[in-house]
């Protein structure tokens, strides 16, 4: 199954079903961007949304994108503010849905979908302000090396598993320093509150600044 068909099906229960990565990547989300406010923002990803209400209260204005038609109409329906606009669009093709140069680019749990990240990172750096920020929250690449991806099940019985590419965090590195990005943070996000050290984490957050 295509990935996007597979986000389609996925978009019926994404809400009500226990996941720990999508809500590890929320809680890292909001500890990152707190206490900062944005004039114009990119939201990759939005899927249902579980980020972009948030955002709204915290931007001028939101475009919220994905590829997933059912992920963004399950994202409408649950979001009305007059700020944010919703575009489905495939990142790995120019940005043609971004009118504007944002100060903020936010991309939750889509780039494990994507092989070439330097593209992404290419296409950020031409939409983003000078010292605009771009925040990446993605499924630590520790949890892909024992082979989790993500998953769901869309009937009992029926597991979808969708297709994924592992990146290391030295080609996250890389990728931004070949388009003029520096890193402010990096952060290892865990299932509980503190971790240990015998733990693996479950999501890494990289918070970088256009140069």
């Amino acid at each position: 199954m295509q990935n996007k068909e597979a986000y389609n099906r996925w978009s019926a229960s994404y809400d009500a079903v226990t996941n720990r990565t999508r809500d590890v990547e929320a809680s890292a989300f909001r500890e990152v961007l707190a206490n900062r406010r944005f004039s114009n923002v990119i939201e990759l990803g939005c899927g249902t949304g579980k980020n972009t209400e948030w955002l709204a209260g915290k931007a001028g204005h939101v475009i919220a994108v994905d590829f997933s038609e059912e992920m963004l109409n399950a994202a409408r329906k649950k979001i009305v503010r007059g700020n944010v606009d919703f575009a489905i669009a495939d990142i790995t093709k120019p940005w043609l849905f971004a009118d504007r140069k944002v100060d903020l680019i936010t991309c939750s749990l889509i780039l494990e979908h994507i092989e070439n990240i330097d593209f992404i990172f290419q296409q950020a750096g031409q939409h983003l302000k000078e010292k605009g920020l771009f925040y990446i929250g993605e499924l630590h690449p520790f949890k892909q090396y024992q082979g989790s991806k993500a998953r769901f099940e869309a009937a009992p019985g029926e597991l979808f598993i969708l297709e994924c590419f592992t990146h290391h965090i030295s080609e996250y590195m890389e990728a931004a320093n070949n388009n003029g990005f520096s890193c402010l943070s990096l952060k290892e996000w865990f299932d509980d509150d503190e971790g240990d050290s015998n733990s693996i984490p479950r999501i890494i957050t990289f918070f970088f600044q256009k140069k």
